[in-house]
């Protein structure tokens, strides 16, 4: 005979049954199913003294065996509804919902981790979907799909034990179902409920994931419970009487994007019901598997380098063989490209995260501000993504508080006081290119150049260009506010975004109109994982030059290189004078000439200039897949890794940036 909480456990899968039931599907196609187990429900209570349970059930009976009943989406709210009676019978009777241990699931972490990975899949869409209802209450699909959510998150809670997982989960579907049947409007309260019951759901995925979670993760439970129920208690006038409430947090900064479970997952979507019913053409991979492929993929890459460029390869006059050969080249560059691009994740996940980001801010600081998106679809390597989330959470909490005004400065300035938050991804020139754009009043450049010489890091502004004056704010420490808030005036923000964006072999640039708005564009690699590089010679050794800090290459004539006050060596390129750092200087090696009429020059561009490498000779471009070269050397100026070349030596790879601040601060 079935127990009362075992009873509660078939209600919450019956509950997950109907909710991911495919559309197609009737509702009546599920009693071949439930009749059975629902008999056994009427039995079991009736048996424990549960009648009002043994009634409920009785009438879901009845529903699904109504042949007269018409097949509409009407029968699914029923069962819905009559599940949801059910479940609260079966707890009234004695059922003991909250007395187990959340955490006795633990023992099955295979089926905890679908949770967490399930569930913050519905929580990315939950998120997106009410940012949307905000914008228009009446949107019917976007609550369906919020209600899904809390629905099926509750169901799957019920069913692993986690009770205060699943007891915020009914509450706020209970909102969501009135809003559904037009018995409560959702007006600004509500969705600041509804948005906290989300974080809190975050919260408690984060602490199923560590690795040895104990006891509650957070408070304030019960706090968040009366909310909810208040918003279905009050009476509908009341609901609009206070349009703009405080949020409870709302002096703390929103959450980092970095710290939601789904930027973890290169499979997390904003649809994950469309993505269930086309769950036939996709797997979910453990993402080691899928960084151990990547590897054994560009292993071959190069031991099928290394036997194309055996020297003994050529002596064998064989057309087969070089038809083979050419055979293994083709399918192996397959097989790369195929790797790589499984490790390819879109940005537009990323750009939504940063759409509560902006609601939250925008409240805070008392400015009407509207976020745009473009180029979703843009996909990047999913190492890349993840780390973007920290300093594109820095830029747009920039855009908020310095870049754009007050409602009532814009319309002083002539403007819509509402104002617009751009994120764009595009590729350009094998690179993507991401930018943040707003259009507020512009940076000043008089106020950043009178800072930084207040700083002391510059002595004076003449003669610097606007993009020279702009990157300033980059400076660790620097800030034009005039007053530190929780937000920003600390002068840290922007100098993590710089280190993040140069840890992912990227650049920033930025352009600025007063009283228009200001750009800030990342240009970055699509992967992490290989680099086009030119590799160059300097006496015996062979050196990788990355192709996107290449401006141009040339052999120079007798009167390009100039010493300066016989120290600093001077290459004259189109009309600029640039410093010149001969590599073999720098690294200790004899070279096969000093002369650099016999030599390349490399014009090398970076983010505080551009200078030149003196190389001996330029062997061509390449392709390479980088190898770290251990703890030992990681901290070597002036490389950035390895590569195993076609003759199986290595190649170091250069680190411009590091290179030319040396050179610029005196060394050689």
């Amino acid at each position: 005979m079935l127990k009362l909480q075992e009873l509660g456990h078939l209600i919450d899968e019956l509950a997950v049954q109907l909710v991911m039931r495919q559309p197609e599907t009737p509702v009546r196609a599920l009693a071949g199913d439930w009749v059975p187990r629902l008999t056994g429900v009427v039995e079991a209570a009736r048996a424990q003294g549960a009648i009002e349970a043994a009634e409920s059930a009785g009438s879901l009976i009845a529903l699904l065996t109504a042949t007269e009943t018409p097949e509409s989406d009407g029968v699914s709210e029923q069962l819905q509804a009559g599940l949801a009676q059910l479940e609260r019978a079966i707890r009234e009777a004695g059922a003991p919902k909250t007395a187990e241990s959340p955490l006795s699931i633990a023992q099955d972490p295979e089926l905890l981790s679908d949770f967490i990975l399930e569930s913050g899949e519905h929580l990315a869409n939950i998120e997106t979907q009410v940012l949307m209802l905000e914008r228009d209450p009446c949107d019917a699909e976007a609550l369906n799909a919020v209600f899904r959510g809390f629905h099926t998150i509750k169901g799957l809670a019920g069913f692993l034990e986690l009770w205060n997982v699943q007891k915020v989960a009914h509450e706020t579907e209970t909102v969501l179902d009135r809003a559904r049947n037009g018995e409560l409007t959702l007006t600004p309260p509500a969705i600041d409920a509804i948005l906290l019951s989300d974080d809190y759901l975050r919260r408690w995925l984060r602490h199923l994931e560590a690795p040895a979670p104990s006891g509650p993760p957070i408070g304030g439970e019960e706090a968040l419970l009366e909310r909810i129920r208040g918003l279905c208690s009050a009476p509908p006038e009341s609901q609009t009487s206070d349009p703009e409430p405080k949020r409870e947090a709302e002096s703390e900064p929103a959450p980092p994007p970095a710290e939601h479970p789904e930027t973890s997952e290169p499979t997390a979507g904003a649809e994950p019901a469309e993505a269930r019913r086309g769950s036939a053409a996709a797997v979910k991979v453990d993402t080691a598997k899928l960084d151990l492929l990547v590897e054994m993929a560009g292993e071959m890459v190069i031991a099928e380098s290394l036997v194309r460029q055996d020297p003994e390869l050529p002596t064998l006059r064989s057309a087969r063989l070089q038809r083979n050969m050419a055979q293994l080249t083709r399918i192996t560059q397959e097989l790369q490209k195929t790797a790589m691009a499984m490790r390819l994740v879109p940005v537009g996940p990323l750009f939504r995260r940063m759409a509560r980001l902006v609601r939250d801010l925008s409240r805070q600081f008392g400015k009407h501000v509207e976020m745009v998106t473009a180029g979703d679809e843009i996909e990047l390597d999913r190492t890349i993504v993840e780390e973007l989330a920290d300093p594109l959470m820095h830029m747009v909490r920039n855009a908020l508080d310095h870049g754009l005004e007050t409602p009532r400065e814009r319309r002083a300035a002539g403007k819509k006081e509402t104002g617009r938050v751009t994120l764009t991804a595009q590729h350009r020139a094998g690179q993507v290119h991401i930018e943040i754009a707003d259009d507020g009043r512009g940076l000043d450049r008089e106020r950043i150049a009178a800072k930084a010489v207040e700083r002391k890091l510059i002595a004076s502004a003449e003669g610097m260009s606007d993009s020279e004056v702009f990157n300033l704010v980059f400076e660790p420490g620097f800030s034009t506010a005039a007053m530190v808030t929780n937000v920003s005036g600390r002068g840290v923000g922007m100098d993590v975004v710089r280190r993040h964006i140069d840890k992912l072999r990227g650049r920033i640039e930025i352009r600025s109109t007063p009283g228009q708005g200001s750009t800030f564009t990342l240009k970055l690699p699509l992967t992490l994982a290989i680099i086009d590089g030119l590799v160059v010679k300097v006496g015996a050794e062979r050196y990788i030059v990355p192709l996107f800090a290449v401006r141009e290459m040339l052999r120079p004539k007798e009167d390009t290189v100039w010493t300066v006050k016989q120290r600093a060596e001077m290459a004259l390129v189109r009309g600029a004078l640039l410093p010149v750092l001969r590599l073999y200087k720098r690294f200790h090696v004899t070279p096969a000439t000093t002369d650099p009429r016999e030599s390349v020059l490399i014009v090398g561009e970076v983010e505080g200039g551009r200078f030149c490498l003196l190389v001996d000779e330029l062997i061509g471009k390449q392709e390479v897949v980088i190898k770290s070269l251990g703890e030992t050397f990681k901290n070597v100026a002036g490389i950035a890794g390895g590569a195993i070349l076609g003759d199986g030596r290595v190649g170091l790879i250069l680190d411009l940036d590091r290179l030319f601040k040396e050179r610029t601060d005196g060394g050689q």
